[in-house]
């Protein structure tokens, strides 16, 4: 009798600067990643909370928001050492609208 495989839910993490403009483009990439058949949720937290993500890499994708693309290099430094992706989200994947949604799809599937 083989072991069963235990499934595990992939994980991305959307950095911004406090986390609220993008908790409404990770619900809804979430819902499109879904229905398409990825078990992959994507949350989103603001700055201070997000590095210390990286460095506990809590995540199995960290997307940079473009507003805080200043914090990028440092967060994909701290990624490097420790071993968590981190990558910057393009600014037209970053708009909670079905086009931006779909290109958001595509990166976190692409990416994770």
């Amino acid at each position: 009798k083989s072991p069963e495989r235990k499934h595990v839910m992939k994980k991305a993490l959307i950095i911004c600067v406090d986390g609220m403009s993008s908790s409404m483009l990770a619900k809804k990439t979430t819902e499109s990643l879904q229905s398409k058949g990825h078990d992959v949720e994507v949350t989103a937290v603001g700055v201070i909370e997000g590095e210390q993500l990286i460095k506990d890499k809590a995540f199995d994708l960290f997307l940079i928001s473009p507003q805080t693309k200043m914090y990028l290099k440092n967060f994909q430094k701290i990624g490097d050492e420790v071993g968590s992706k981190v990558i910057p989200i393009p600014p037209q994947a970053y708009i909670p609208v079905p086009m931006g949604i779909a290109k958001m799809h595509d990166l976190v599937v692409k990416e994770i």
